[in-house]
């Protein structure tokens, strides 16, 4: 079921930042863990990013940590995921989800259609 919309992606060089926003409804969006997912070809789906909308508290893979940084903003039902010091192998096609607990994609049941970032090196 999609739930979310996502937008930001694009392609950026090695070291560069991009922004993705998740917009959800206010439904999904209230005391709701949300998260930021990746996938590449030939590979399975990954937790980069998460948080709990009621609380705040947020969750990272550890490749993540100390560059990428999830927000929330409650007005719009928004969720972003602010990435710095990118890396070529950051480069995958991130989905937005809703639903679940943490990064395990597989407790997740509402994604989005998907956003492809592209770093080059």
């Amino acid at each position: 079921v999609q739930a979310q919309v996502e937008s930001g992606g694009g392609s950026v060089q090695a070291g560069g930042s991009l922004r993705l926003s998740c917009a959800a409804s206010a439904l999904t969006f209230y005391k709701n863990y949300m998260g930021w997912f990746r996938q590449t070809p030939g590979k399975e789906r990954e937790g980069v990013a998460a948080i709990y909308t009621g609380s705040g508290r947020t969750h990272y893979a550890d490749s993540v940590k100390g560059r990428f940084t999830i927000s929330q903003d409650n007005a719009k039902n928004t969720v972003y995921l602010d990435m710095n010091s990118l890396k070529p192998e950051d480069t995958a096609n991130y989905y937005c989800a809703a639903g679940g607990t943490g990064l395990a994609p597989e407790y997740y049941n509402e994604w989005g259609q998907g956003t492809q970032v592209t770093v080059s090196s």
